[in-house]
This record gives structure tokens, sequence and C-alpha cells, in this order.
């Protein structure tokens, strides 16, 4: 009888979330749409304008207290975490006064131990994303006296991570010293994520850089990873970096893993390496079939799939945002309304929710301001235009405005039940939270921004960075040129084709609204071609020209191939097409460490949790 009580509390608590959103769903008209953005916008200023009043240079702002505080490595992060969200609002004074304090004051030659992870999608994407809205005419946002210092600045953070790729499997330490490497005594020991989420950064450094080092090192990693996984392609938390032996074999979609999946399909989205897609097919099958109760996900032996955690984890939410991008809309459906039942529950989502108990977990009860349910919730609007989201979103809104709001800025929630704030405000609440949230409401009010109407696709990382589908970064592979002096052997060139977008496709660049009864998603085959991977080697190539770099044109390869290492050989200067980004999801609307911190995030006592019996598993599967 308590399992069938508790199954249907989880049933009424998920219809009666549906319902709501039903009746309100036409409440947020385009004015009022318009009003929440801007609403968004206030928020941000009032967190950024706190900080650099109160915490700059230091590395995040205490918003209670009004003081600052060094959490990574003292070198303004917020600032640097926040500077794509400057541009994508507009603001050309403060983003051009931000990059340029940043280019003369900045350095990395300084004795702090920093974590890999964290330095890599906050501090290195921040500045590639920034460098790369600063340095181009197309964005509307060029700094005219900009001359690359971000870029610079970037490469050579990236070089003094590198000694901590260098292990018998690949995959990186945890955390290196910027001025003398890695320490003798630095734990072994690191998360699948904190290895597994560094393609995006240092790829997309290896193609404006033209040293393949850094894509190398961190695809490396990544297949390090992958050829670890077990028999039934599941990976587990955490991993000995020198023996490759799993020191956490529970595999899940949550913390400790969760960004693994996510850079195995936007690495291929972004570069068109399909071994990443064959990565992220394999791994979301067996996601979807050993973790999926739908509508929640649990952890389970990555070995035997026995269940051994019932638990939601709010790292988990980022999950129906990816599908998105993968073109599984129905299931993200479910999960993101079972998520977001949780958030109406409490108007905020726990670090933990127990699916057994179907109460707040021990010692997991805080809200440190996570981005990942807004992400989802933004994804799944852009794909459906379903009304009920801005609903959500608005929902989200008012939580973040009268329960974390504080005096500079906004607190963390150590309490969701009691709603007790904490003096802290990580760098993500400006990076990602309100980046999305903000993105939402514009989408509904009428795009008009750099990501929605502007000359790119866009894949955000899981910093919620802005990263540019450009020629010089996503077709690297198309020919020599575009990878400056490191070209590709004859022999092996690969083919690319135009993307299959929507038939009815009715908005501007990434905001499709989809209604194609036939469209199918990256799950079931490749857009592209098999071709084979190729290696970079030293020869002559011809240097970019601006129209090549930013997509006015490219250089079209030869029929008759020899070898480019060579000569140098005549070219023919033709149109570029678009770069497949988006995909198709399905028509049916219906119904981003402390962010991402693989090694602190704090685990619950799973000796001491009751694994559920069969009827509370058949509750999880809504059945």
């Amino acid at each position: 009888m308590g399992a069938q009580r508790k199954l249907l509390s989880l049933i009424l608590l998920i219809l009666s979330d549906i319902f709501i959103c039903k009746i309100l769903s036409e409440g947020v008209t385009k004015d009022e749409a318009k009003q929440l953005r801007d609403e968004v916008g206030g928020m941000f200023y009032h967190a950024f304008d706190g900080y650099m009043k109160h915490a700059f240079p230091h590395d995040e702002l205490k918003p209670l207290s009004c003081v600052g505080e060094d959490t990574l490595g003292g070198y303004a992060l917020t600032l640097i975490d926040s500077l794509d969200t400057l541009a994508l609002l507009g603001d050309q004074e403060r983003f051009s006064a931000s990059v340029e304090w940043i280019g003369k004051n900045l350095r990395f030659d300084i004795n702090k131990t920093v974590s890999v992870f964290e330095t890599t999608i906050r501090i290195l994407g921040g500045l590639l994303s920034a460098h790369l809205i600063a340095s181009d005419y197309n964005t509307g946002m060029r700094i005219p006296s900009y001359d690359d210092e971000l870029l610079h600045l970037a490469e050579d953070l990236a070089r003094r991570m590198l000694p901590a790729f260098d292990t018998p499997t690949g995959i990186p330490f945890g955390s290196v010293n910027l001025l003398h490497g890695v320490d003798e005594n630095e734990s072994k020991i690191t998360s699948t994520a904190g290895g597994g989420t560094l393609t995006l950064e240092f790829g997309v450094l290896s193609r404006l850089t033209n040293d393949p080092i850094f894509e190398q090192v961190t695809k490396n990693a990544v297949q390090g990873l992958w050829a670890r996984r077990s028999k039934i392609n599941l990976l587990g938390a955490h991993i000995d970096v020198f023996s490759g032996e799993w020191t956490q074999k529970d595999a899940g979609i949550g913390t400790s893993i969760d960004s693994f999946y996510e850079y195995l399909l936007k690495a291929y989205l972004l570069f068109g390496d399909e071994e990443y897609l064959f990565m992220f097919q394999e791994a979301y099958k067996a996601a979807m079939h050993y973790l999926y109760n739908d509508p929640w996900y649990v952890e389970v032996n990555m070995n035997s799939a026995a269940l051994v955690w019932p638990l939601f984890n709010s790292l988990q939410a980022f999950w129906p945002g990816l599908q998105v991008l993968a073109g599984d809309i129905d299931p993200a459906i479910r999960t993101h309304t079972a998520f977001f039942s949780v958030w109406k529950r409490y108007g905020f989502t726990p670090e933990g929710f127990n699916l057994a108990t179907l109460t707040v977990q021990q010692g997991q009860k805080s809200y440190p301001l996570r981005p990942e349910l807004i992400e989802s919730t933004y994804w799944l609007y852009k794909a459906t235009r379903n009304p009920r989201y801005l609903d959500a979103g608005r929902d989200m809104l008012a939580s973040l405005q009268y329960g974390a709001r504080c005096t500079c800025g906004y607190c963390h929630i150590s309490d969701v039940e009691s709603h007790q704030q904490e003096d802290h405000m990580e760098s993500f609440f400006l990076a990602e939270t309100v980046k999305y949230l903000w993105l939402l409401f514009d989408l509904a009010a009428g795009p008009d921004n750099l990501v929605e109407n502007g000359p790119y696709k866009y894949i955000f990382s899981t910093e919620g960075h802005l990263l540019p589908a450009t020629p010089q970064i996503s077709l690297v592979r198309e020919h020599c040129s575009y990878f400056g002096a490191y070209c590709r052997s004859s022999n092996l060139r690969a083919e690319t084709f135009p993307s299959d977008i929507s038939k009815d496709s009715r908005e501007t660049n990434q905001s499709q609204s989809y209604t194609d009864p036939d469209a199918t998603n990256i799950l079931s085959h490749s857009r592209l071609k098999k071709s084979p991977v190729s290696g970079l080697i030293k020869g002559f190539c011809p240097g970019l020209t601006h129209g090549q770099r930013f997509g006015i044109s490219y250089v079209a390869p030869d029929k008759d191939v020899e070898d480019e290492s060579s000569s140098p050989r005549k070219t023919e200067v033709v149109q570029s097409r678009p770069v497949l980004v988006v995909l198709n999801p399905s028509p049916n609307g219906e119904p981003s460490d402390i962010h991402r911190d693989p090694d602190n995030h704090q685990e619950p006592d799973k000796e001491n949790q009751r694994v559920p019996e069969p009827e509370i598993e058949e509750s999880m599967s809504g059945k």
C-alpha cells in the first residue's frame, strides 16, 4: 500500500503540473515576453554591477556580505565568464571595456593549482568566445582596437594545462599548477566528465592557432575513456588516469559524467568528426536502455546494469536539452515535465531528489543557482514553440527574483524547503542561468540577438559560451587551407554534404519551428557519408583570407587529388554553404565545479540507502 501511495502521489504531481501549464499556457503574450526578457536583463545587471563594484577583480561575489572571494585562480573569473553574455545583450560599451582590461591585465604565469575542467570551461571557453566575437565584423560587436589579446591568453593558458594530459591513458589529471605543472602528489583519480569535457574549447583553439596539439590531447582523453567502457557501453563515474581502472562504477547521466555525453554530440556538431557521433550514438542508446525509467533516470552498475541509486540529481536536468539537439523530442518532453514538477514542488530543484521516498535527499537540499533546467526549457521551447515552456520560464524567473535575489546579487539557496539563502554566487549564474532565461523570452518576443539572428550557427559549451560554426572552425576537413599550414595527406580527403534541415522552417538561424512529419534525427543515422579520419601533417597551404575565415567564400578541393603536403596548387574560390548545426526534432510539440564540478559534488550516503522494491521501480517508470 505504501508503494502504491507513492506511485499515485508521483503521478498526481506530474499531472497537476501539466494541467496548470495548460491553463496558463495562453498567459505569456508577446508584450509580456518582452517585459520578462527585460526583467531578466535587469537581473543580469544587478548581479554583474554588484560583482564589479564589490568583488572585481576577485573571482566571485559574496552577494550578502558584498565582498569578493577567489575561488578558482584569482583572475577575475566572473568577468571572463560574463563576456559573451554582455555581447549577447548588445552591451558594446561594457563588452569592449572588459575585453580591453583583460587583455592588458590578465596573466597566467602564477603559482596556482587549478581544476583543469573548471579552468577549461569557464576561463578558456570565456576567452575564446569573447575573442571570436570581438575580432569579427559580422557579429556587430567587433572592437576596432582589438588585436587578438584574448586568443594569445587562451593559448598561453591551454599550454600551461597540457602537462595534465601526460598520463599512460591519455586521460588528464584533475588539477594542474599553472607555473610548475602537475604536483607529484596530485590525485590520480578523475571523473568521466572532468576528463571528457574539454574537446570543444581545445578543439576551437587548435583551429584558431593552427596547432593541432590541443585537439589531439583532448580527443585522446575521450578515446581513453570510451575504450574503457563496459560491454554494455556504460561508463563509470571516476577512473584512475594511470591504471585505467574504474574507482567508481556507478553509471548515470548526472554528476561526474553529465557533460561527457554532451561533448560527444556537440564535438560532432561543431567539428563534423564522425568518430564523436558514433560514440554518442552508442552511449546514448545504452543510457536510454539501462538508465531510463520513463520519465526519470537512475544510476546503475556499469557492468551488470543493476540498479544502485534511484535519485534525480539536478545536473541531470541538462539531458532534455541534449535530446533536443539529437532530435529525440518525445522523451525530452516527458522528462522535462517530471523534472519541472520537482521545481514546482519546492520553488527550486534540490541537488538530490530521492525517487524511492519522493523527498529531498538528505545532505543535498541546496540549489546553487544551477542553469540546467532553464537550459532544457529554452531548447524545448525552441523546438516545439509550446507556450507551456514560457510559463515554466516565468515560474523559474519568479522563484529567482523572490527567493534568491539579495543585497548585491543572487544567493545560493542552502535549503530548498526553507529557502534559506547562502552568501555565494557562482560565475555560471551570469554565464548560463541568466543567459538561457533571457534567450527563452527573447525568442518569444521576436528574437533580435547574436544567436538567433547572427551570421553563424552557434554551439553552446557546457558553460554556455558561444562557439560559432565558422568555416575556420567547422570546415577544417574540407581543405587544408582551413587549417593554415597543417594539411591532410591526399588519400584521406573527407567529403561533406549539405544538411538535411526541415522543409518548413520559418525562423532565422537556429530558431526553426519544425513541422516535417518525415523528419529523422541524428540517432538513426549519420547525416554525412562515412569518411576516414585524417591526420594533420606539416605542409605548404595558403593562408585564409577574411572571406574564407568567415564564410563568404572557401577554397574548393580539386577533383584530381595530389599530395597536398608537397606542392601548392591553383584553387578556385566559390560560395560557401551553411554548416549543419541544428537537427530535426520530432514534430510533436505536446507535452550547464559546483556547476559541473565532477570531483567536488557532494556524494550521498549510498550504503544506508534502501534500494527500492520492484513496486517502487514500477512507480518510477510511470506504469
